[in-house]
């Protein structure tokens, strides 16, 4: 089932304040594929189009990790990073980037984040990461 096109709910069916992993990304095929392994995997996703809408959620949502596209529309990863830094509620919040660029390591690299993965993702590597950073999260 695909939870994330029904009447343009953002979230599973999970606790409304208690998710695993936010995914960040304008590209809705992305969003929604990485949405439905991880679910797959037994992990509580919400979804945000850009960098403000991922703002947005983080005022109703808790999650225990960040996965985040740099280039979108609206607000990008960049800037959503540096407002996401400047909260002190936010901060915490491990940040994985996500990007096509040729280079993400060296874009991301002054924006403090945990790790970057090239697109198209290696999908073992992302379970990996998204394991790591949300032990126990999934059911």
């Amino acid at each position: 089932m695909n939870v994330a096109s029904h009447k343009g709910e953002a979230f599973s069916n999970h606790a409304a304040n208690s998710v695993a992993v936010l995914i960040v990304d304008d590209d809705k095929d992305i969003r929604d594929t990485i949405q439905e392994l991880l679910e797959y995997e037994g992990y509580s996703v919400a979804t945000a189009e850009n960098g403000a809408a991922a703002l947005d959620r983080l005022r109703h949502v808790h999650p225990q990790l960040i996965l985040l596209d740099l280039a979108m529309p609206v607000m990008d990863g960049i800037s959503f990073r540096e407002e996401q830094m400047n909260s002190d509620s936010l901060a915490a919040i491990p940040t994985i980037v996500m990007s096509a660029r040729p280079d993400p390591g060296k874009d991301a690299g002054p924006l403090l984040v945990r790790g970057c993965l090239g697109k198209p993702l290696d999908l073992e590597e992302l379970l990996t990461l998204v394991a790591h950073y949300c032990r126990g999260a999934a059911a």
